[in-house]
């Protein structure tokens, strides 16, 4: 029988890292002095964006220094099977102004046929109070700890009419010729939220919203939404139907209607 990893050393080394994140991202939350730049992207980066990542990756260099890490704010560092995938903020624009719906991603990716995968995923939003994990083959939780957790399971909704649809905004649908179909979409299901960033995969996992996608994302915005979302029992792909979070873009669903949104987002007139 084929060795088969549990990966579950690494999801606690996982929720150390993202107990690190949260208090270093909570600390200057909602400060009056707190530093922002902007930048060459034109999107913002505080002084906490930086320094949660530096937190991660001097722990990972730590506990795992054979390992790569990729993250937004400083790059790739390091080569081999195994990568550790940071955002240290996503939601950046939210955490400046002090909308507490921001959280800190991070994900374990590994070398596979189909290129690299994510294996283990943390979603935490300590301004929420909210923590969301998974590892490949152990299921998709939420709770305050690894050993006060719930099991995810998405929705078993399968007609459009009933379905819940959220997104983040509607510019970057219109900036890459997709709003049409998006719009169409909107009209087909029975609700629309735009709640942004991390948190509708995390309801696409938790079964309280049933779709969403984002046409422009890094890979560091989706590796940790993926495993999650898809060790709930969801589907987790492009726009382009490719599985995993390789595509620039995203769509998520319960897997029931997931064909029926790529269809819509895909037109074009």
């Amino acid at each position: 029988m084929p060795y088969m990893p549990d990966y579950l050393d690494d999801l606690r080394l996982a929720h150390v890292l993202a107990d690190a994140a949260d208090a270093a991202t909570m600390e200057r939350f909602k400060a009056l002095d707190l530093e922002v730049e902007t930048k060459p992207d034109m999107t913002p980066v505080s002084e906490a964006d930086k320094a949660a990542e530096e937190l991660i990756r001097s722990q990972l260099q730590r506990a795992r220094p054979r390992d790569a890490i990729l993250g937004e704010e400083y790059g790739i560092e390091g080569t081999g099977p195994r990568r550790w995938v940071v955002d240290p903020i996503d939601g950046t624009k939210n955490y400046v102004r002090g909308v507490p719906v921001w959280a800190t991603l991070i994900a374990l990716m590994e070398a596979s046929e189909g290129g690299y995968q994510p294996v283990v995923g943390v979603v935490s939003a300590p301004a929420l109070g909210r923590r969301w994990w998974a590892a490949q083959g152990h299921g998709a939780f939420t709770g305050r700890s690894l050993t006060k957790a719930s099991r995810l399971r998405v929705s078993r909704v399968a007609k459009l009419e009933d379905a819940s649809f959220a997104y983040s905004s509607l510019s970057g649908w219109e900036e890459q010729g997709r709003l049409d179909g998006f719009l169409d979409l909107t009209r087909a299901v029975w609700r629309t939220r735009a709640y942004g960033d991390f948190w509708p995969y995390m309801m696409v996992a938790e079964g309280s919203v049933d779709l969403c996608a984002e046409p422009e994302l890094s890979l560091w915005d989706m590796a940790a939404n993926a495993i999650i979302v898809t060790e709930a029992g969801g589907t987790f792909t492009g726009l382009d139907g490719r599985p995993g979070p390789h595509s620039g873009n995203a769509a998520a669903s319960n897997g029931l209607l997931h064909d029926e949104m790529l269809e819509y987002l895909n037109r074009r007139r």
